[in-house]
């Protein structure tokens, strides 16, 4: 019996795009005792993968953490199956801020020994003995007393694109550096502060609360469903959202907008920016910050070095890769020295620009194709018809997860090597692109 994810990145996007069903991105954990993780974890796959869940989901002896996404028609059978397990029935999911369609491109649900690596030895103290859960009023009424400190217990490439007013922000790149720096830099505060702490969803809080009253402070709270939670509170309630800037998501599309406060930079510019992007150079792939002009002029990449690499024929580009250790000193968060307007640490909370309103507006579109090369001194795309046809005058949307969503107009085309106005099925096309294609990309043509 099929117990894993069978479709590629492409072939899913393909039937996510032509199935025309709205998903929902959501998010829940839970801290339980598992016997078997293994047997649970088989268990979730074969009920969720016929109702196309899709999404990044751990499984533990000590609980789930899971983020994921659904066709919204199927979120109460979803729903009914968790109501099912004793643990889950009836638990809060954290719906997404902002939806997107292909937050997830498969399902993967994997046994680890903990639901999120802490580092912390569970039976040196009672994980049961959580700090006070506060909703968004009671959260932001405890932010304006003068006793109270506010800890971001995320990573430093979450907190800098957004985080609460006068949050203390460590410079870390993992949950479990951040407790050591947190309880030294507070010792002095055990008895007399309100300890008052928050994350994406709630997750690392309830771990991260006990391990503080363990460590002899009086006072710990934490926010009730994290960031996500609170901005559905906010926005129910017509409260005053104390986060300001985005809120970093463990998906596709790296951030949902919280306020319209812009909090970061470009990391190469330093244009007021917040959206993240991962070096299009597969030997780098380091998360950073870029506003789009850099991304139009580095070709999605974090330097020069990556930007002449990534235009060497793709099999010199494997030749370079071939060998290298692609652990954590490869794939880093945000931290190189090329990046000359990274920021982390101390934070500040004044906005250095307004985003602009979103324009939503739903294209009508249709995938015809797929990305075959990049001929970067020409500036030429090339793909391959794979159903329907192009013309000249088309309109048509490039897309991948590099690529972002690019639209064009085609003015001048290439068909099998020879000037044409109209490619069909299995004909090879190029044309002008101001911009570098992958071979993940997928080509859809606008349906006027």
């Amino acid at each position: 019996m099929q117990l894993y994810n069978t479709l590629s990145a492409e072939e899913r996007t393909a039937l996510i795009e032509n199935s025309g069903k709205q998903r929902l991105t959501l998010s829940f954990y839970a801290y339980a005792h598992i016997l078997d993780p293994q047997q649970f974890r088989d268990s979730l796959f074969m009920a969720w993968n016929p109702l196309e869940v899709l999404g990044r989901i751990y499984v533990a002896t000590e609980g789930i953490n899971a983020q994921l996404s659904l066709p919204a028609d199927n979120f109460y059978t979803f729903k009914d199956h968790l109501d099912t397990i004793p643990f889950l029935k009836d638990i809060r999911l954290n719906v997404a801020v902002e939806q997107d369609d292909l937050s997830f491109l498969k399902l993967t649900i994997k046994v680890r020994n903990k639901v999120v690596a802490d580092g912390l030895d569970d039976a040196s103290f009672d994980v049961t003995n959580k700090g006070i859960h506060l909703g968004a009023k009671d959260f932001n009424q405890m932010l304006e007393d003068p006793n109270t400190i506010v800890v971001d217990f995320r990573n430093h490439y979450e907190s800098e694109i957004g985080h609460f007013r006068g949050a203390i922000t460590p410079d870390v790149e993992t949950f479990r550096e951040s407790l050591p720096i947190i309880e030294n830099q507070l010792a002095d505060y055990k008895e007399d502060k309100n300890l008052l702490m928050y994350c994406t969803g709630g997750i690392r809080c309830e771990k991260a609360s006990a391990f503080f009253k363990h460590k002899g402070f009086k006072n710990v709270y934490q926010l009730e469903g994290g960031i996500i939670e609170y901005t559905r509170q906010v926005k129910a309630e017509n409260l005053e959202s104390k986060f300001i800037g985005k809120n970093f998501v463990f998906d596709a599309r790296l951030g949902e907008r919280i306020t319209d406060d812009i909090v970061a930079q470009c990391h190469q510019c330093g244009k007021p920016c917040d959206n993240h992007t991962n070096c299009a150079n597969e030997a780098c792939h380091l998360l950073f910050i870029q506003c789009d002009d850099c991304k139009e002029a580095m070709h999605n990449t974090c330097s020069n070095e990556c930007l002449e690499i990534i235009q060497l024929p793709e099999e010199e580009q494997k030749a370079l890769r071939r060998g290298v250790n692609k652990g954590n000193m490869i794939f880093r968060k945000g931290k190189s020295d090329k990046l000359q307007f990274k920021k982390s640490g101390e934070l500040g909370d004044i906005a250095l620009a307004t985003a602009p309103k979103a324009k939503r507006s739903r294209i009508r579109k249709t995938l015809i194709g797929k990305g075959e090369h990049y001929f970067p001194k020409a500036q030429v795309g090339q793909f391959t018809i794979e159903q329907g046809e192009l013309k000249v005058g088309d309109r048509i949307i490039i897309s991948g997860p590099t690529t972002g969503e690019q639209q064009l107009t085609v003015d001048v085309l290439r068909v099998n090597g020879q000037e044409g106005n109209i490619a069909k099925t299995g004909d090879k096309v190029t044309f002008n692109l101001p911009f570098r294609i992958r071979l993940s990309d997928k080509l859809y043509k606008i349906i006027e």
